[in-house]
């Protein structure tokens, strides 16, 4: 039996935008016909066990994104070698990965916006201290990666 190919997506806490990227593509993967198995983990231990960020599941959902079900976790050790890819929402997360990541698993680090076709930014923002539009904003960047992945991931 073939194991699914499987995406981890990283940020901070784990309650902003890794789980909006991981609902997104989530729904992308699906109506693209991909089986995988896709989650969410944070560098921080800050806000284990919780739900998303309110403002996130209240943006997501005004664009069809359901978040309720996920609930914040940190990054483990075991994630390394369990996921394909492991794609951090900006530098300061890529290099707390980077920095953690055992060396024959470095390939699979990654930051999400290199899938990004449409913005030319390289980092999915944190909205967390910031106004609504902030949320709005991390949800264009993450749609925008989300397909490029779902291409990339299609091609092989």
């Amino acid at each position: 039996m073939d194991r699914k190919a499987s995406v981890l997506f990283v940020c901070m806490g784990n309650i902003c935008r890794s789980p909006t990227a991981e609902g997104v593509f989530r729904q992308r993967a699906a109506a693209a016909g991909l089986e995988l198995e896709i989650d969410s983990a944070g560098t921080h231990a800050y806000h284990v066990g919780n739900p998303p960020d309110a403002r996130s599941s209240h943006h997501a959902a005004r664009r069809g994104y359901d978040l309720s079900a996920q609930r914040a976790r940190q990054v483990a050790a075991s994630d390394f070698e369990r996921y394909d890819h492991l794609l951090a929402m900006d530098h300061e997360n890529f290099a707390r990965l980077q920095a953690a990541y055992p060396p024959q698993h470095r390939h699979k680090l990654a930051l999400f916006m290199q899938y990004a076709t449409h913005s030319d930014s390289d980092i999915v923002p944190d909205p967390y201290y910031g106004g609504p539009n902030g949320f709005d904003q991390v949800l264009d960047y993450i749609e925008d990666a989300s397909d490029g992945l779902v291409a990339a991931l299609k091609k092989g």
